[in-house]
């Protein structure tokens, strides 16, 4: 029995009205039924709790395990596979560019990179890019430059400079951006942490407005909170804090690492509230599921702190990375996918607003960004992607009460369709579950 025959057991025990607990199965049993679980649990670290389904190959929005059953994926590698799994004109850019100069380092020129600025900095309306590898090395940037502008160009006294950020963010894992976490598990252990940091509550812009002081030189946010569990803020918020940080010549970075390219239905999130900030982090989607490629974006202003030796990244702006990144973007507008995450995200979530279940609280997002919030107190989100993969849907949930939908923006109607019939029958299974448990 390999992983697909992991999942049955969890339907056999699933049918005999058992629920789940987060982990259904002892290590030992899981790295005896798959091998590649064992190793990975022998030979790794154990920084993941991985759901019990080992996936060998991709194609579009389907994904196949190693005993060759088939999922749906819902996921979408928290966005970074938004254009689909193998996807062919981006798979043909890499393939094309890799064999003619894959990685070089900024210590010279290559011909792919102005080709990327050109294309962010017009599809953003700001003027200056700087690439990076994976999102948290954007984020990581993002931070450098606004304390960098805090001091050189607001003339905040060395060593005061003090970023806002929003409770229940999430910008990454590194040690600085952790320190700002106001989740107790990421910061756990790893202090001491870098001050200079202010959190306020989220989709609150008086409480934006109370926080900014003279020293005060940025505000970092998330367009949508969606770690934090698909929070989507008011409207008019961004539109609000905009207003705020121009009023008091405080810099507003969004990060969208997660809901930027098409994900929400708008270009970037922030669109919504027809903002403009002064920065903007890209990654995730930008290196079309194949490769991390991602990316700060900002004004001249901004931009203008970084000088020759002040910062750099070895993979980062490499001509295999900036070309998948270019062909991502091709796709995105010439099979109109931001224009179909709008209508299906739409369509979608007005049929998850029909789940017939007192498991489920609450249904929200916007685009193909969309979370399920249920009833802890019946049962965890965990117990739900759990019999979502039984079902034959790869999903995740987050912080235990909501379940994240996130699949790519290519996907089907009919394949969205079979989705919500399989979710509604997950949780009257689970509703059956737990009224024997009762």
């Amino acid at each position: 029995m390999r992983a697909s025959g992991i999942v049955a057991g969890m339907k056999t025990q699933i049918n005999a009205g058992t629920v789940p607990a987060p982990s259904p199965y002892p290590a030992a049993a899981l790295e005896a039924l798959a091998p590649a679980i064992g190793a990975e649990r022998t030979f790794g670290a154990r920084n993941y709790d991985s759901l019990p389904v080992v996936l060998a190959r991709g194609d579009g929005a389907w994904i196949t395990d190693v005993d060759g059953k088939r999922y749906l994926d819902l996921m979408s590698a928290y966005s970074a596979v938004s254009f689909g799994h193998a996807h062919p004109r981006i798979l043909a850019a890499l393939v094309e560019q890799a064999e003619r100069l894959s990685v070089t380092s900024r210590a010279f020129y290559n011909e792919r990179l102005p080709e990327l600025f050109k294309r962010l900095t017009a599809l953003t309306g700001l003027e200056r890019a700087l690439p990076s590898s994976g999102g948290a090395e954007a984020v990581e940037t993002a931070l450098k430059a606004m304390r960098k502008w805090g001091y050189t160009i607001k003339g905040i006294a060395p060593g005061r400079a003090e970023i806002i950020v929003c409770d229940g963010n999430f910008h990454g894992r590194s040690i600085t951006i952790v320190g700002f976490s106001s989740e107790a598990q990421y910061r756990d252990g790893f202090g001491p942490f870098a001050p200079g940091f202010r959190s306020i509550p989220f989709g609150d812009a008086q409480a934006l407005a109370e926080a900014i002081t003279a020293e005060t030189a940025a505000f970092l946010v998330e367009p949508i909170q969606g770690e934090g569990g698909i929070i989507v803020p008011p409207r008019g918020y961004l539109a609000e804090c905009a207003r705020i940080c121009r009023e008091h010549r405080v810099l507003l970075i969004c990060d969208e690492i997660q809901t930027g390219l098409g994900r929400t239905g708008k270009f970037l999130a922030c669109e919504h509230d027809g903002v403009r900030p002064d920065g903007v982090i890209l990654g995730k989607a930008l290196g079309g599921g194949l490769l991390p490629v991602s990316a700060f974006v900002a004004t001249n202003d901004v931009m203008q702190v970084f000088h020759p030796g002040d910062h750099g990244s070895t993979f980062g702006g490499n001509p295999l990375a900036a070309a998948v990144a270019l062909a991502a973007l091709d796709v995105l507008f010439d099979e109109g996918l931001i224009e179909r995450s709008a209508s299906e995200g739409a369509w979608l979530m007005a049929e998850l607003g029909k789940l017939d279940s007192p498991l489920v609280k609450d249904v929200r997002g916007r685009g193909l960004f969309i979370g399920i919030e249920v009833d802890a107190r019946r049962v965890s989100a965990r117990q739900v992607v759990e019999r979502l993969l039984a079902h034959g849907i790869l999903s995740k949930d987050t912080h235990g009460t909501v379940v994240r939908i996130a699949p790519p923006l290519s996907i089907r109607r009919e394949d969205l369709g079979w989705a919500v019939n399989e979710i509604q029958t997950a949780l009257k299974g689970l509703e059956q579950d737990v009224q024997r448990a009762a």
